[in-house]
């Protein structure tokens, strides 16, 4: 008779199949190899060791732009600083820029120095002006003009300085380096606009009623018009007007005859209720 129950060969075969069973769930643990227990690690730290490198890289890379980054801006604004101070100290130092800059001067221009340099240039001069040696060394910033004057002779050279200055500007406007400076000024209208109504805010040129000294502040001509008017500056009004002469202005529009504007003819006409004066009643 067969029996059902179990042979040697099936038990040996049995705990072939699973030598190490767990008795509660009936499954084998299988032990983990040393070599991919090794494997695993050195992956583990192979992964770490990027991070820390990649983070170290940042900073060095931050450090690289922070010092990248300053090059040098207090140099550069030395330079910026060392370079307007060097351009004012020149303007400081320059008379002509000084006496045109001043409030009330905006009519005239800067002479080029080599014109008030020529002797031929100021000819006739030296008999209007006293202290002209000493004026004329202000004027053109030479070194004799020295220290040496005591303040009352000073205080009498700066108006001489101004005066022959203002008759060496009076013949430089009529030359043509003088005419092109002048029309840079009057495309700005920097010599002020008619005040007449009609003219429509007509720019004006500067004008002199005498050649001589101390006869007549200057005015503003007005081509449009044709008629002269006080400057609205209280402080161009105390120029005088030898210092642009009387040719100029007519001068300057044969020069730029484009400068000219047609003649109006448009006149105001008195009227009461809208009916005209008569010409015996004004």
């Amino acid at each position: 008779m067969l029996k059902t129950g179990s042979t040697p060969r099936d038990r040996a075969v049995r705990s072939n199949a699973n030598p190490n069973p767990n008795p509660s769930t009936g499954s084998a643990i299988e032990p983990i190899p040393k070599t991919s227990l090794m494997v695993a690690l050195s992956n583990a730290g192979s992964k770490r060791q990027p991070e820390g490198a990649s983070s170290s890289m940042q900073l060095t890379s931050k450090e690289t732009k922070l010092k990248n980054s300053k090059p040098t801006p207090e140099l550069s604004e030395t330079g910026i600083e060392e370079t307007d101070l060097s351009t004012s100290d020149e303007d400081a130092s320059s008379w002509i820029s000084w006496f045109c800059g001043l409030r009330g001067n905006e009519f005239l221009c800067e002479v080029d120095e080599d014109y008030i340099q020529d002797d031929f240039n100021l000819c006739g001069l030296q008999a209007q002006i006293s202290y002209y040696d000493n004026a004329l060394d202000m004027i053109l910033d030479n070194d004799s003009f020295s220290g040496d004057i005591d303040g009352e002779e000073n205080s009498e050279i700066e108006p001489a300085a101004e005066l022959l200055y203002g008759l060496i500007h009076a013949r430089y406007v009529v030359t043509t380096r003088g005419l092109n400076a002048m029309h840079e000024k009057y495309k700005k209208a920097d010599f002020g606009r008619c005040p007449r109504v009609f003219c429509g805010g007509q720019p004006c040129l500067p004008v002199g009623i005498s050649d001589i000294a101390h006869s007549g502040s200057v005015r503003i001509y007005c081509p449009k018009c044709d008629d002269v008017y006080f400057p609205r500056c209280k402080y161009q009004s105390d120029m005088d007007g030898a210092y642009i002469g009387t040719t100029f202005p007519h001068l300057y529009l044969m020069t730029y005859p484009s400068a000219k504007s047609a003649m109006t003819v448009q006149h105001y006409v008195p009227k009461v209720y809208g009916f005209k004066l008569h010409k015996g009643s004004k």
